[in-house]
């Protein structure tokens, strides 16, 4: 793999370590994204009283007052809307299937959404998305524009800039500039979730790799689109969005270097 600097020059290179020697398994892949979506969704569930704010008894006994037995009607809860002595306006409340009334089988908040998945299954996950981020077919898949010289590892200098526009400049001159200029151009969302308060939606653009704690964490944050991580943390939805591999992926030579040396995700 070739490194190159921040002028687009290249400075050296090396062999990959291991981990992205793994073969492309997209079922591997969306099982570890859908586990860590699950871990976001939040719970929900009606009121246990929903429906059952209303009197709406009606005796089951055959001879006492106010049954609905010898009227020729269903045996539902009813409540009373008038009466004349014995005779009485009923209308069906309570149950399931009447007006106002419960639901059989409504969303419970003690559901639990969590989905598991198998610590070595996980890693998998992760090298094989690792491994798909230098498969040029894949990342053409994702509808990335690739610089020229694709594939390639960053000079870790770039973890040293504190400005925005620095680090907008690097990635211009890296053959980034259409990129990100794609990803910059936002459209409306369709359905009813424009009107509550997620009118766009923006594109998936690059993913930054850093070493570790570094100025860029914060100065790169900003850029539309662009996401920045430290390679100890990353997850399968970092690597494939929507459980899609192939994510346009720009690893800094000191990242490479801590995979290797601290053999994460093995």
């Amino acid at each position: 793999m070739n490194i190159y600097n921040l002028k687009a020059e290249k400075v050296g290179s090396f062999n990959l370590p291991e981990q992205f020697s793994e073969e492309y398994h997209p079922d591997i892949i969306k099982r570890a994204v859908l586990a860590i979506q699950s871990h976001k969704r939040q719970r929900y569930g009606a009121d246990p009283l929903a429906g059952k704010k209303t009197v709406a008894n009606i005796s089951k006994r055959r001879r006492e007052y106010k049954t609905s037995y010898g009227h020729g009607i269903s045996r539902v809860p009813r409540k009373v809307m008038w009466r004349r002595g014995r005779q009485f306006g009923w209308e069906g409340a309570f149950a399931p299937g009447t007006k106002g009334g419960r639901k059989a089988h409504p969303p419970k908040s003690e559901k639990i959404w969590d989905l598991k998945i198998n610590l070595k299954e996980r890693r998998k996950a992760i090298r094989s998305a690792l491994a798909a981020t230098f498969d040029k077919e894949l990342v053409e898949a994702r509808n990335h524009i690739l610089p020229k010289n694709f594939p390639f590892v960053i000079d870790s200098d770039i973890e040293t800039l504190n400005k925005t526009k620095d680090v907008e400049n690097a990635l211009g001159k890296l053959g980034l500039k259409e990129e990100l200029m794609r990803v910059n151009e936002k459209r409306v969302r369709a359905g009813k979730g424009k009107m509550r308060g997620r009118k766009k939606i923006s594109k998936k653009g690059p993913l930054l790799v850093v070493a570790g704690t570094c100025p860029l964490l914060k100065s790169a944050k900003n850029i539309e689109g662009v996401d920045i991580a430290v390679v100890d943390k990353l997850n399968a939805e970092l690597l494939a969005p929507g459980a899609f591999a192939g994510r346009l992926t720009i690893y800094t030579q000191k990242a490479i270097e801590r995979l290797e040396k601290e053999r994460l995700f093995i």
